[in-house]
This record gives C-alpha cells, sequence and structure tokens, in this order.
C-alpha cells in the first residue's frame, strides 16, 4: 500500500507488539504516538488526550476504543473521534502498515508539531 505523502516511521517488529499491547513512540520533532494491537488490527493514534494532558497508552483498551486514564474520555481507534464528554476534539489517526515484520507509522508531510 503506498502512502502518497506520508513518511513512514518505523515503530518495532510485529512480533513484539502482541494483541492487547500497546508501544509508544516519538519520532523526531513530532508529538507521542501511540500504536494499539487490538484483535481487529493495529491503530496509531496520537498519545495525548484532547481533553487533558494524558498518556492514552496508560488508558484501557475495549474492542476499538481506548479510555483516557484520567476522565474516561474514550476515542475510537479507528477515526480518533471522542464517544462523548468531557472531550470534545477528534485525536489525530496515523495509518499503520507492516513490512518485512517491522509496524510503520505513515506520518503526513502537513502534520504539525504539537
Amino acid at each position: 500500500m503506498t502512502h502518497p505523502g506520508a513518511t513512514a516511521f518505523p515503530v518495532c517488529e510485529l512480533v513484539t507488539l502482541p494483541v492487547g499491547d500497546v508501544v509508544t513512540v516519538t519520532p523526531p520533532g513530532r508529538a507521542p504516538i501511540s500504536v494499539f494491537h487490538t484483535s481487529d488490527g493495529l491503530y496509531a493514534i496520537d498519545d495525548t488526550c484532547t481533553h487533558q494532558d494524558a498518556s492514552l497508552a496508560d488508558g484501557w483498551v475495549e474492542g476499538c476504543t481506548v479510555e483516557c486514564p484520567l476522565h474516561e474520555a474514550c476515542f475510537d481507534l479507528r477515526t480518533g473521534v471522542p464517544s462523548g464528554p468531557p472531550a470534545k476534539i477528534a485525536v489525530r489517526t496515523h495509518d499503520v502498515s507492516i513490512v518485512d515484520g517491522t509496524v510503520l507509522v505513515h506520518l503526513e508531510q502537513k502534520d504539525d508539531v504539537r
């Protein structure tokens, strides 16, 4: 799969990220990104809750939803959209691929630094 206008950032080897785990990386000049491996697949989102400064990687995952550990804001891992208050703003999502066993996050050139 090609990702025009995106830069592939290697995250980890897929074998080191079993289903149910999450890994957080900080690409140079970018905000931290968490990659969640759910039973439905791999999803990458900005790691910081849009309601208050908390790591979503420290939250709880159920299906394709992650719950922030501070105030129970829930975000859809596929779209980044919150399911309700207190979060009102979506977290940014990123495309993920696997090439030769390596998990890659595709960073858009237009993504601004947070």
